[in-house]
């Protein structure tokens, strides 16, 4: 169909086609009541890209969306919100952003009712409902929902660190295991137990101290049903049943199955030096 709009002999037949509309599209049923609009729409089934970037090479249907992406290379962002100040190159996320002022949320989810400002965030968020993974490690062949998780765990592979601390050195590839990190130099323990006000830096150490309030042992032995508070003291007891021994006294090459065991033996011997 296309052939027919650079074929002279058509020229006649197209003027009248210009005056009929509406037109409609016969691969869609899409219809058009501007002549132009339909011709350019064609361009879509027909796979033709007339608009090429001259920068990247990469190619456009509609001269529209070549033109928003040329911003791109020229870093233009005709779209200013009047509130804060930003700019965006798109129209659509400029109305995205509109959202933030208004708290307006139009995308909704129908399994938690969680509601979003952008169609892009609640697609994403569906990924927890429907369990997809789009995002594959070809390394490893673990999955991801989320693309920000899938290239946190590339640098797993690539040993890339972003985050370095400017105090002592040490580097991190998460920006949140950085943040946690800064808290062992500022001293802040931003979580404290409302019960003895006993302040920690880590979460995790915080849930655990709190157990000793709650009297919540998570950790049962499937094999004797003891109960324990802590992850540590339940491997710990594990041994018993496994038999395993991992601390060695280094002169006598005798084995124990405890730290605290290993520590009374070497007093008893005259050697409380440390051990690993």
């Amino acid at each position: 169909m296309w052939e027919t709009f650079h074929n002279p002999e058509f020229t006649q037949e197209t003027a009248m086609l210009k005056n009929t509309g509406p037109h409609q599209c016969d691969q869609c049923g899409k219809s058009f009541t501007d002549w132009d609009n339909y011709r350019t729409h064609l361009l879509v089934h027909a796979g033709e890209k007339p608009h090429q970037c001259e920068q990247c090479q990469k190619s456009f249907s509609y001269l529209c969306h070549y033109k928003r992406h040329l911003r791109v290379h020229t870093g233009e962002k005709p779209y200013r919100c009047d509130q804060c100040g930003s700019s965006f190159s798109l129209l659509s996320s400029f109305k995205d952003h509109q959202r933030v002022h208004t708290g307006e949320k139009p995308y909704q989810c129908d399994h938690c009712e969680k509601g979003f400002s952008r169609l892009s965030n609640y697609k994403t968020h569906l990924r927890v409902h429907t369990g997809e993974k789009p995002h594959r490690c070809e390394q490893c062949g673990k999955s991801f929902r989320f693309l920000s998780d899938y290239k946190r765990h590339l640098r797993v592979h690539t040993g890339e660190k972003l985050y370095p601390c400017e105090q002592c050195g040490k580097s991190f590839s998460c920006a949140s295991h950085y943040k946690r990190h800064l808290l062992v130099h500022t001293g802040e323990k931003p979580h404290q137990c409302d019960h003895c006000e006993k302040q920690f830096t880590e979460s995790s150490d915080y849930n655990r101290h709190m157990r000793t309030h709650t009297g919540e042992k998570p950790y049962q032995c499937e094999q004797c049903g003891k109960r324990y508070t802590h992850l540590s003291s339940y491997n710990q007891h594990l041994r018993c049943h496994t038999g395993e021994k991992p601390y060695w006294c280094s002169r006598c090459k005798r084995l124990f199955a405890w730290p605290k065991s290993l520590k009374v033996h070497r007093c008893v011997n005259g050697d409380e030096e440390s051990f690993d």
